[in-house]
């Protein structure tokens, strides 16, 4: 009754002036959130793109909805205030479009995409104000959770649902050997792969629990703790139904668990438990705080309405701030050089060129160009993949989540442990990653992995981005090369040996080839 009561207990002046300025500050926040939209179009359409291909992140579609949604809940108090423009949030938004810019030089695309959120985000408090920005603090927040973000956690989350796996079973008196990913069981063997990690269940939980801390929780206390809980619970979660699966299997003889079931299952289990989760948080959830009855502004400030000039040379110059960026990007842009690469590699001395027999090739996206072949020496033999990259891009780059040894489930290789080991080059030690892989035919494999950018060498996927958004920086090529080699570890450290000799020998024909490609 008091709300429909409202308008008529302010004057007719102060009524209008309200109206006035909130319809100007919204007009010139559309503006400028069009203005950035249509900038970073690119931006936006490949997160668009991620959440349409991967199942970890079509959450992503529903996010600004939900943020919509829970500013409209606020209209009631959005209405009792003045948007005042602040433009102390300017540099900031200048921050943003500088990590966007180095992103995109080096083709980091989660960094990038933070970035033009933040920018949106950031929009709103420069022209509405701080005032305004503080009452819908939550729901211009939620929107970070549209970045598509969490894939750097699955060999961590991969590895520790492995070692909770084979604690458990041997527990419960099941006996298991663990060969890394691989978990070897009396009924069979199990590998533990990304669909595995529980990163999906992790994103999903860590969402839609703080948003339910949101809206049932008034103290900021509580709310963290669910955050907290929301984010720990899927971790401990898909460990134990990890368990339970290899479980169900062993005990069924492999009859139950597996296939298609292995999934449902999991999905089951995993919709049980957060159910569990939200009844127990909304047994502790707090009763909603009274809603203030809108009081009318004060006189002295009724007077001091914002004109909407203000709005406009405030919005003019958030957009200007924010398209600085994209045109900083494409006068940076290195000249198209042509696509064509050829890479030539000289025989190492003391080795002939032989047939790899292992049939194992890495997954590389849409090289420039790339080589596979095999060198013997002394009864040994080291297969040698190149990946050429020129001319990169968001969907074609040297260091990507989708750049891998084993493509996943689908290969019939398995990858059993990874660690880093330093090695010795004719040019110094250097540091290479290091992947024990497993055929199909049972055969095992040692495999190293190391860039190449502009003469830079590392193992290290930080490094890398960074070496070549510098490179691109300062307007010189991006040209860059992953490098495998790979030996069969027939007895131990027989593998490691044979690597370690094909290094010396052959790196240095190997750079040269590259550096002539790169000058091409």
């Amino acid at each position: 009754m008091k709300r429909d009561l409202l308008p008529s207990a302010l004057p007719a002046s102060a009524t209008a002036s309200l109206t006035h300025g909130w319809g100007a500050a919204l007009l010139a926040l559309g503006a400028v959130l069009t203005t950035i939209l249509v900038a970073y179009a690119q931006t936006g359409a490949e997160m668009v793109a991620i959440w349409y291909r991967s199942v970890t992140f079509t959450h992503g579609f529903v996010v600004a909805p939900i943020s919509a949604w829970l500013i409209w809940r606020k209209r009631e108090t959005l209405r009792t205030m003045e948007p005042r423009p602040s433009l102390i949030v300017l540099p900031l938004i200048a921050v943003a479009g500088v990590a966007w810019l180095v992103a995109q030089l080096g083709a980091v695309n989660a960094i990038g995409q933070a970035a033009f959120v933040a920018m949106l985000i950031l929009a709103v408090p420069a022209v509405l104000g701080m005032d305004v920005a503080r009452a819908i603090l939550f729901p211009l927040g939620f929107l970070f959770f549209a970045v598509p973000i969490g894939d750097f956690l699955l060999p961590t989350l991969m590895d520790w649902t492995a070692d909770f796996a084979v604690w458990a079973l041997r527990a419960t008196g099941v006996p298991v050997y663990r060969e890394g990913l691989l978990l070897h069981l009396p009924t069979g063997s199990w590998s533990v792969i990304e669909a595995c990690s529980g990163v999906r269940y992790l994103i999903a939980s860590l969402m839609v629990g703080t948003l339910f801390a949101y809206l049932n929780f008034r103290a900021h206390s509580r709310r963290w703790v669910f955050v907290g809980v929301a984010a720990a619970v899927p971790i401990v979660a898909n460990w134990v139904r990890a368990y339970l699966i290899v479980l169900l299997g062993h005990v069924s003889n492999n009859r139950l668990a597996v296939g298609v079931d292995h999934l449902i299952y999991g999905w089951v289990f995993f919709g049980v438990v957060m159910l569990v989760m939200f009844w127990i948080g909304a047994r502790w959830q707090e009763a909603a705080a009274a809603v203030p009855v809108p009081q009318p502004p004060r006189a002295s400030r009724l007077t001091s309405v914002v004109p909407a000039a203000r709005f406009w040379s405030v919005a003019i110059a958030t957009a200007s701030i924010a398209l600085a960026s994209p045109v900083a990007d494409v006068v940076m842009q290195i000249p198209e050089r042509a696509a064509s690469v050829q890479l030539d590699f000289q025989a190492p001395h003391g080795w002939q060129k032989a047939v790899d027999q292992s049939g194992f090739l890495p997954h590389f996206e849409l090289p420039s160009a790339f080589a596979n072949e095999a060198w013997r020496r002394d009864g040994s033999t080291t297969s040698l993949y190149v990946a050429y990259y020129r001319n990169q891009t968001a969907e074609r780059k040297l260091v990507s989540s989708e750049n891998v040894l084993v493509a996943g489930e689908h290969s019939p290789w398995v990858r059993t442990t990874r660690t880093e080991r330093d090695v010795e080059f004719p040019a110094g030690t250097y540091r290479v990653a290091e992947t024990r892989l497993r055929a199909p035919d049972g055969r095992l494999f040692v495999a190293w992995r190391w860039y190449w950018i502009d003469g830079v060498v590392t193992a290290s996927d930080i490094r890398a981005k960074a070496t070549i958004a510098w490179s691109r920086l300062v307007h010189r090529k991006d040209d860059s090369a992953a490098i495998v080699i790979m030996a069969e570890d027939g007895n131990g450290q027989r593998a490691v040996e044979t690597l370690q000799r094909f290094t010396r020998d052959a790196w240095p024909n190997i750079a040269e080839s590259l550096r002539r490609a790169g000058a091409t």
